[in-house]
């Protein structure tokens, strides 16, 4: 413990706080540049690596409702807010763009408005959206990028770098342009929409195009990060997770405490899951909430490997090759599946799959209404419509759905144009040499 973050709470260094491996019990410094284990597993930060001073559920309740007032510092993002159950850090080394603070928008089949048609889609009265995509960079990835970019500048690391199928890349590049760090970005290929393509190109990042999909440019960030000694900030990270969390904690705190009966989201590489299934679990353990949500997990029937493991009773996980026109989750190799099991499990949760035709009927219903989303986004609909026509939620249930990007995100899926004028890629062994240079200078 080291000094007094916002809002009066003791904040931490993270070079004394420890992540452990939930396979075999490996333990490594907080402060490490390497997020998987010697057995293959990413590493984990417990809860337990740092307590926050005893403070009773209604005690918590009352300090983060009077952030909501703050007109300065970090206690006006939606992530901040909720820094007792995130990560305490000081206050200097916070980079945030006042992050969250995202909608929940009320679209039951009971509502008076337009948006009811939504609600009417998926059979329930009551229906939240919470919107995502409303973040600055237009998408969930803030949330994680704040807490992971925060890290980054504590631990004083000279790059930053992801591989992603877009939303992290943007988010990241935004996020390193702030902290003044260079950042590097693996895209998988040609598949990247051009909204994401052109916000990491605008803020400053240096672009790695990768043959083949999100799971090789993973594979070969995760390489790059270790041989140049580069802060990796995807959902491996387990900073990353811990603020996607305060999704959870935020729309909580947006219906009052009272916990709803499901919440479902989409799913790729499953960071989400994962993040929000352990804030559930978190806010009912500090007695915030009388009871623990069901988490329900959507995967596109083309990347489906979470679905599938599900299905066979989790014996079985094998990646797949992905192919899903909803890009965001185009991911067959998913990151964060032991977490998001663990999870699923833990909530009493489902996990189940939707085609593109399902997808993309979903987000017609979420864009005519007036609210859009991008095409990944729009699982979480098509998703709760399947589980209530299974019978799985019963349509008096009062469910929160996610959406996790905004509907520019993906332009070509909206109006099926492209923009001109992309400009030319660097080649990888030019990009990987700047960077070499850039680090040793």
């Amino acid at each position: 413990m080291v000094s007094e973050g916002g809002g009066g709470t003791t904040s931490v260094s993270v070079r004394e706080l420890m992540l452990r491996c939930p396979q075999c019990g490996a333990t490594t410094s907080g402060g490490t540049m390497q997020f998987r284990c010697a057995c293959g597993t990413p590493f984990d930060r417990p809860d337990a690596s740092f307590e926050p001073a005893p403070e009773s559920a209604e005690a918590l309740r009352a300090r983060f409702h009077g952030r909501l007032s703050a007109l300065g510092g970090s206690a006006r993002s939606g992530v901040w807010r909720y820094r007792e159950l995130i990560l305490p850090l000081a206050e200097e080394h916070i980079v945030s763009r006042q992050e969250g603070n995202t909608p929940l928008y009320a679209v039951g089949a009971g509502e008076r408005d337009g948006w009811r048609k939504i609600g009417m889609y998926a059979g329930l009265e009551r229906l939240f959206l919470k919107h995502e995509g409303e973040n600055p960079t237009g998408s969930f990835k803030d949330r994680g990028m704040t807490v992971g970019m925060s890290v980054a500048r504590a631990l004083g690391v000279r790059a930053v770098a992801c591989a992603s199928t877009g939303n992290t890349a943007a988010s990241l590049a935004a996020y390193a342009a702030q902290a003044e760090l260079p950042a590097l970005v693996f895209l998988p290929g040609n598949n990247v929409a051009s909204g994401k393509l052109a916000q990491s190109i605008a803020y400053g990042a240096r672009r790695v195009n990768v043959a083949g999909d999100f799971d090789d440019a993973m594979h070969q960030v995760e390489e790059v990060a270790g041989r140049l000694g580069i802060y990796l900030l995807n959902s491996i990270n387990p900073y990353r997770l811990a603020g996607q969390r305060s999704i959870a904690y935020e729309l909580l705190h947006q219906l009052d405490w009272q916990a709803p009966d499901w919440l479902v989201l989409p799913a790729g590489n499953l960071g989400n899951t994962s993040a929000i299934g352990a804030a559930l679990l978190r806010a009912a353990e500090r007695g915030l909430i009388a009871r623990v949500p069901r988490l329900a997990s959507v995967q596109a029937t083309g990347a489906d490997p979470f679905y599938r493991s599900f299905a066979s009773g989790w014996r079985d996980f094998a990646p797949v090759r992905a192919s899903t026109r909803a890009t965001a989750i185009n991911i067959g190799a998913p990151v964060s599946y032991a977490r998001a099991r663990a999870v699923v499990e833990a909530t009493g949760g489902v996990v189940t799959e939707v085609s593109d035709d399902e997808i993309f009927a979903a987000k017609a219903i979420i864009d005519r209404a007036g609210i859009g989303c991008e095409p990944a986004s729009a699982a979480s609909v098509a998703g709760t419509r399947r589980l209530v026509a299974e019978g799985v939620i019963v349509p008096d249930a009062h469910v929160v759905a996610v959406l996790t990007g905004h509907l520019l995100k993906d332009i070509e899926q909206a109006t099926g144009e492209r923009p001109a004028g992309e400009p030319e890629q660097a080649e990888v062994d030019e990009l990987l040499r700047d960077i070499h240079q850039a680090l040793s200078s």
